[in-house]
């Protein structure tokens, strides 16, 4: 028995003997799962079974000071990283899994998750940070490579996480809405809006309803005293779409600096929708301005930023900058965004 606990034995002699893991079957197309369950006792009728899975030796260990089993340190991952509205599965085969409890936005620090991983031995893989997910989701795996593990190994996991869990699906908060539709071809009725018919649909995507809708002529005065207008509704978001390129006619950002919002970010390396903007009131209320895009492209940047809002999180001109890396949307036939590289730097 060297110093880890473990010990090798010949399938023959092992009968009697308890498993101290998870033993995989895998049958292609049929199945691929434990066959026989940590803990189990070895018998003589098991033997051939164990044969035609590969197994002519396994291992058994006795618990030593300072060694953990693989699925002591998957929990011991697991209370590092488990926070708020996830569940766990597990463990199985050594693993533990991850699933959100509801819907909303799952939120990790990747340097910490890189740190962790820096540990040799330690794995833990996940979806994309700030990924928006639905209650059941898997949200991530973790495991020890090992069958057995320095106990140490884990001490360097907690202290590389820092305070409080790694991870959490933060709900989704914002639950009203004002959208304000800007164009005197829409205000003088020239044109059908259909912008704001787009919007609706992916603001009810993520449980917000429009309390109220204007539409404004041109100019930053006629759409600054529009957002006064909807200010008064008092919505967790306010919306505007239309008026935001460079051209004379398109105010829409003046008004809304002129409106009092703080501007994070006019402009963002995301294309489609370079010229969006986002800003907050004092009160923390956040306002939006919707390029052109959004209401034709399937995928654009309101799609990456619109969840993170609803969660309350609030943003930075950082987080806009750092958009670049997968910031460009590929135009597939099909879009299947969310699961496509656009918006996962």
């Amino acid at each position: 028995m060297g110093a880890s606990g473990m010990k090798m034995l010949q399938i023959e002699d092992a009968v009697g003997q308890v498993l101290c893991h998870d033993m995989t079957r895998i049958v292609q197309g049929e199945m691929k799962g434990p066959q026989f369950r940590k803990g189990h006792i070895i018998q003589a009728a098991d033997i051939p079974m164990l044969l035609s899975m590969g197994k002519e030796q396994i291992f058994v260990w006795e618990k030593r000071p300072g060694m953990l089993h693989e699925d002591e340190a998957a929990e011991a991952l697991a209370r590092i990283c488990r926070g708020a509205n996830i569940r766990q599965s597990g463990p199985i085969e050594g693993k533990i899994e991850f699933f959100a409890e509801t819907d909303g936005l799952f939120c990790f620090d990747t340097e910490t998750l890189n740190r962790i991983n820096d540990i040799e031995d330690l794995v833990i893989a996940a979806r994309h940070a700030l990924s928006p997910v639905k209650a059941g989701d898997k949200l991530a795996g973790m495991k020890a490579v090992p069958l057995v593990i320095p106990a140490e190994k884990l001490r360097q996991a907690r202290e590389a996480a820092g305070e409080g869990p790694l991870m959490q699906v933060k709900p989704y908060l914002l639950k009203s809405a004002c959208v304000i539709t800007t164009g005197s071809e829409i205000a003088k009725g020239l044109i059908t809006d259909t912008f704001t018919p787009v919007i609706m649909d992916k603001l009810a995507g993520y449980g917000i309803s429009v309390i109220k809708h204007i539409i404004t002529g041109d100019g930053i005065d006629k759409v600054a005293g529009a957002i006064a207008c909807a200010r008064k509704e008092n919505p967790d978001l306010i919306l505007c779409t239309g008026g935001m390129s460079v051209d004379p006619d398109d105010n829409t950002p003046g008004a809304i600096r002129q409106s009092g919002a703080a501007i994070v970010s006019y402009g963002a390396p995301v294309m489609p929708g370079v010229m969006f903007v986002l800003g907050y009131y004092e009160d923390g209320r956040p306002i939006i301005g919707l390029p052109g895009c959004v209401m034709y492209a399937a995928a654009t940047i309101f799609d990456i930023v619109l969840p993170r809002v609803a969660a309350g999180l609030p943003m930075k001109r950082r987080d806009f900058s750092r958009m670049g890396n997968g910031g460009l949307c590929l135009g597939c036939g099909v879009c299947h965004y969310p699961i496509c590289p656009f918006g996962k730097g």
